[in-house]
């Protein structure tokens, strides 16, 4: 674990599932204004534990980009792909600890199961108690019991959940293999020695079950802001799901302005037609995270041919 020697390090964690879109930039630089003005680290993890899902190549695009833009980031990007050891052991001292329970339940099974505000389905405890005869262990769980997690957000405020009926045992060793990202990331994180995470608020979700996660390691938990998320007109996150385009790095000027104008700062106009390092000159000097709206998500992120600024309500 690296020994924490700055007062603020910070980190941007893309799954490189696909090209850096509008979406993404905003949480990359609200997290790399955040750790610039408070003089801190800004690091770079690739989350790419979920193999299936992410590629070599995305990976490449989403680091030229970033470098396009004009991101500086400190130290090795890190590979979540490369510390299934680390994972591992982070798994086997919560099975010493009986913290873990082995569970042979399948999608299909747990397809009645009620919804979670993420999505996931919420794990009913079929094998809490043990698995059942003749069945084997496909994945394992964390045990939630009646932890109730609360914590304060820099941006959205108190925050409180009761995971057990708001998320459930939740999976950190999936059936195919693969460590959970909710493992992978509180590991990782704890590695890194992050003071801060700042991040979109469709990861607010997760906060809570990572806090409660680094409670039972005995690890540090870091100081949360989650910047809203930019939808589309349909109401939908920014995604690769929904098709949303690429960040055009011929052009980075006027998609770097409409993700200060996004967060709550409006460059001078004549900022987006000038070269990246004095647009960056201008946000390190002008950012402040009390000016970034409260919410989970906002309008906009489509930025047309001609067009240089963002279309969304100030």
């Amino acid at each position: 674990m690296i020994t924490r020697t700055v007062s603020y390090r910070g980190r941007f964690a893309p799954s490189p599932s696909g090209p850096l879109h509008f979406g993404s930039l905003v949480a990359a630089t609200g997290s790399f204004l955040e750790a610039r003005t408070r003089h801190g680290e800004w690091l770079l993890r690739m989350e790419d534990v979920d193999a299936p899902r992410c590629s070599a190549a995305a990976a490449g695009e989403i680091l030229r980009t970033l470098d396009a833009c004009g991101f500086a980031w400190d130290g090795e990007v890190v590979w979540q792909s490369r510390r299934a050891e680390a994972y591992a052991a982070a798994l086997e001292r919560l099975k010493q600890a009986g913290r873990v329970f082995a569970c042979a339940c399948s999608r299909k099974e747990l397809a009645d199961s009620v919804i979670a505000p993420d999505g996931a389905a919420i794990y009913p405890g079929t094998c809490r108690p043990g698995l059942p005869p003749g069945r084997a262990a496909r994945a394992w769980r964390l045990r939630v019991g009646d932890a109730r997690i609360e914590f304060d957000d820099a941006i959205q405020g108190r925050i409180a959940s009761d995971l057990g009926s708001e998320a459930g045992d939740f999976i950190l060793l999936r059936a195919d293999g693969l460590f959970a990202y909710q493992l992978a990331v509180v590991v990782d994180d704890a590695d890194a020695g992050i003071t801060d995470v700042v991040r979109g608020a469709d990861l607010l979700a997760s906060t809570a079950r990572q806090v409660f996660l680094q409670q039972c390691l005995g690890l540090p938990t870091p100081r949360y802001a989650h910047l809203p998320v930019a939808v589309n007109a349909a109401g939908e996150k920014l995604s690769k799901q929904t098709r949303a385009a690429a960040v055009d790095i011929a052009r980075p000027g006027p998609v770097l302005c409409a993700a200060l104008e996004f967060l709550g700062h409006k460059p001078p106009s004549e900022l987006c037609g000038a070269t990246v390092a004095e647009l960056w000159t201008w946000a390190v000097a002008n950012w402040r995270l009390d000016r970034v709206p409260r919410g989970p998500a906002l309008p906009g992120g489509i930025i047309r041919p001609g067009i240089e600024h963002l279309a969304w309500p100030p």
